[in-house]
């Protein structure tokens, strides 16, 4: 009997779930992939598109990722019907499975606070990041204003949230801006860039002396830190926090994410306290023997970071190869993972484990790690071309 396995998602769990089970061969199995890009976007390093990197090193055609024996369908999804086993999609086609690895990644929430979800601007797609790119150029043609104080805040870059992508942008900002400023022959003490945590310390999810020092290094490219402060709400011209007012005219949001939309709306899935999917030992929904969820909307230890859905979608093919060939199933491990969080040029911390380092050493170890991920998935071709067309388009 012919199976059909349904991946949603061109993300790193569902780019790596396709291709691993693809390398299986399975015998009358037909594999398609489900994704609202035609192209791959490399979230870790979104942020670089901001301060001046061509989209050409962050995306990748899933053509040139996805063996030929996966079939792709360009389509928005609209509905997940767990009971039927079908997939709808946006033009009202529905799509048949067998089995359904559901690996779509999660969304930005603005917490309901007024005027941020219009107003902000973000970076967690290629075309959020060239919005914004462009937002800050704007800033430096129409920068005619009668006042210092006027300009210091035209000037004035709010970014709302202190976890990796927070961090990373704040420190790329920090050099970026001050170029573009001598560039248009505006004075570079006239950019501010704050960054508001609403904890105790930027960095949460990684060891306090790993905060301490990207705090340090922070602080020594001219960012101002606001810790324990809250978000209220925001207008055009002003950032409202809980204890005080700053007037900004970019705000740059990284504080909060949620999972998909679809998810909450599919009926058959149990969720956490953390509003993720409960799943078992072989990440699958509860009662469920035929659909997986991996990547961010899963409950497991370390959902939420690329590293986690890559290791997942391994795990998920796995698991299908297995129980299709009658075998007995695998059982999920969490694997630890690593940290590698640039600020600025040519400085980052590295952790892993116990291990840290942090400068130049770990600038490079991020880099490499970027380069390693592309080189498993590309050609060697396709790979040059990624990196010499990227370099030739980057802003110089």
């Amino acid at each position: 009997m012919h199976h059909h396995i349904v991946i949603l998602g061109g993300g790193f769990g569902g780019i790596r779930t396709a291709r691993s089970l693809a390398a299986y061969n399975i015998p009358n199995t037909t594999i398609t992939l489900i994704s609202n890009k035609t192209y791959f976007e490399y979230y870790p390093a979104l942020y670089r598109i901001v301060t001046g990197a061509s989209p050409i090193e962050v995306c990748v055609s899933l053509n040139d990722l996805l063996p030929k024996n996966v079939g792709v369908i360009e389509a928005t999804v609209t509905e997940i019907d767990l009971e039927g086993k079908k997939i709808m999609i946006g033009d009202g086609t529905p799509v048949l499975f067998d089995s359904l690895i559901i690996a779509l990644g999660s969304e930005t929430s603005y917490f309901n606070l007024p005027g941020v979800d219009t107003l902000s601007l973000g970076f967690k797609s290629v075309k959020e990041a060239l919005r914004l790119k462009e937002h800050l150029g704007s800033l430096f043609d129409e920068h005619k204003h009668p006042s210092p104080a006027e300009m210091v805040a035209h000037f004035h870059v709010v970014i709302v949230g202190g976890g990796p992508s927070g961090v990373e942008v704040a420190g790329d900002l920090a050099v970026y801006l001050r170029k573009l400023a001598l560039a248009h022959k505006i004075d570079p003490s006239l950019i501010t860039i704050d960054l508001i945590e609403g904890g105790s310390r930027i960095l949460q999810t990684l060891p306090e002396d790993v905060s301490i020092h990207v705090t340090q290094k922070l602080r020594a490219l001219g960012i101002n830190l606001f810790l324990n402060r809250f978000l209220m709400s925001e207008d055009i011209e002003n950032v409202y926090l809980k204890d005080m007012q700053m007037q900004s005219k970019t705000v740059i949001w990284t504080a909060g994410t949620r999972l998909n939309t679809l998810l909450t709306n599919t009926k058959g899935l149990t969720f956490s306290k953390r509003k993720r999917v409960v799943v078992d030992a072989q990440l699958r929904p509860e009662g469920l023997s035929n659909v997986y969820v991996i990547g961010d909307a899963a409950e497991t230890t370390y959902s939420g970071l690329a590293q986690t859905a890559l290791n997942d979608g391994n795990f998920v093919a796995d698991v299908i190869n297995a129980d299709l060939r009658k075998r007995s199933l695998p059982t999920y491990v969490p694997k630890s993972v690593a940290y590698g969080i640039p600020v600025g040029e040519n400085w980052a911390a590295f952790v892993i484990g116990g291990f840290r380092t942090y400068g130049y050493l770990a600038y490079v170890i991020r880099h490499f790690i970027d380069f390693i991920f592309f080189a498993s998935m590309l050609s060697p071709n396709t790979l040059w071309r990624m990196y010499t067309d990227g370099y030739k388009y980057r802003d110089k």
